[in-house]
């Protein structure tokens, strides 16, 4: 404390060491490559729907696992204490691919009674969340069982992949309920208007492609 108040004598220097040094480098370098996996994954649904709109409605399950896995590593540190490292937070990397699965799903599905059975937008939301809910649930309990004994069982090395399974444990698990609250509402506000407009834009090329008589 009485350092504290009188501040460092001069001439010397405090820099910091050890964990703490190691966890500013790593976290610098976590930031571009989770920007990196954003833009990636954003680019690759805005080529497969074909629309810049629907990925950033994907998007949207994205914080929602970065609070569970926040969560998650919040709930193993009542029990034992878990650094933030390197590992760790490789797991918030891992859920950018896993958490837009169920949000893909929806929206895909929801598309397919749209344009193949002409559905109304709001009837295919429906539909859609009513098809997709049980395999949206089952894959995310397997994916949570399967990273359980990572949190959960002792041994050598646990240590290392207890922080990372926390995390991607709490975060599937809060995306699965929360992607199904947040993103058909969400949808349901741009479809409509958008596949109107597709629809459209159809017509006219097919009008201006069809042959003359």
């Amino acid at each position: 404390e009485e350092l504290q108040k009188q501040g460092l004598p001069p001439g010397v220097q405090l820099r910091l060491s050890g964990s703490a040094d190691k966890l500013a480098v790593t976290w610098s370098a976590m930031q571009g490559q989770l920007l990196v996996a954003l833009i990636i994954v954003y680019l690759v649904m805005a080529v497969l729907f074909e629309s810049f709109v629907y990925p950033l409605i994907i998007l949207l399950s994205v914080p929602l696992a970065a609070a569970g896995g926040v969560g998650g590593l919040a709930v193993l540190n009542l029990q034992v204490f878990q650094k933030l490292d390197m590992l760790t937070m490789l797991g918030f990397i891992i859920l950018i691919g896993i958490v837009v699965n169920n949000a893909i799903l929806l929206i895909h599905q929801t598309l397919y009674h749209i344009r193949e059975e002409g559905q109304p937008a709001g009837e295919a939301i429906v539909e859609a969340t009513r098809n997709r809910i049980r395999p949206i649930f089952m894959s995310t309990l397997t994916s949570v069982f399967g990273m359980l004994p990572l949190v959960l069982l002792p041994g050598a090395g646990s240590e290392l992949y207890r922080g990372l399974g926390s995390v991607v444990v709490g975060g599937l698990s809060l995306s699965a309920l929360f992607t199904l609250v947040v993103i058909p509402p969400m949808l349901a506000l741009v479809v409509g208007p958008l596949e109107a407009r597709r629809s459209a834009r159809r017509r006219t090329e097919d009008v201006q492609t069809a042959p003359a008589e």
